[in-house]
């Protein structure tokens, strides 16, 4: 079958088909397949480093900005989901990249919960702390940048 051209009738879920999605899919998603998706709370995995503007090095594991928001997107958009729940397992990453799915996260019409299992830091604490509830597990930790000002700064 050639590429773009579909008969009607014609199978094409042939084996050659099957293994080229499952690589495009391995190269884009980092899995085989998506699963079939039935749960009303939709679950939103953001770990290692935040990639944005910059292109990460393969050995960096990532989680790329554009990859997410229209997952997020999705979220928003599907009546059948209900809520959706951010794992957090990162060293924090591109700032704006991170900024954008906290703003994406917070400005979501469902209910959201995030949980920081193993790190949240730097940009991370922001996506942490973007959704409705925010928890931590007890052996996970956080870091959070202190704000650094130079010159007088008057308090009112």
């Amino acid at each position: 079958m050639k590429k773009g051209v579909h008969v009607l009738g014609e199978d094409t879920n042939t084996p050659q088909t099957n293994q080229e999605e499952k690589l495009a899919n391995i190269k884009e998603l980092g899995q085989i397949e998506i699963p079939p998706y039935k749960s009303e709370i939709h679950c939103l995995t953001i770990t290692g480093q935040v990639e944005g503007h910059m292109v990460l090095s393969p050995q960096n594991k990532t989680t790329k900005y554009e990859h997410v928001i229209p997952q997020l997107v999705a979220v928003e958009e599907n009546s059948n989901i209900k809520g959706l729940l951010v794992v957090l397992n990162t060293v924090g990453g591109d700032v704006e990249a991170g900024l954008a799915l906290a703003e994406m996260i917070a400005s979501l019409s469902k209910p959201t919960v995030s949980i920081v299992l193993g790190g949240g830091h730097s940009i991370g604490s922001s996506i942490a702390v973007s959704a409705n509830y925010s928890f931590i597990a007890p052996s996970a930790t956080m870091t959070i940048h202190p704000i650094r000002l130079t010159g007088l700064v008057i308090g009112v």
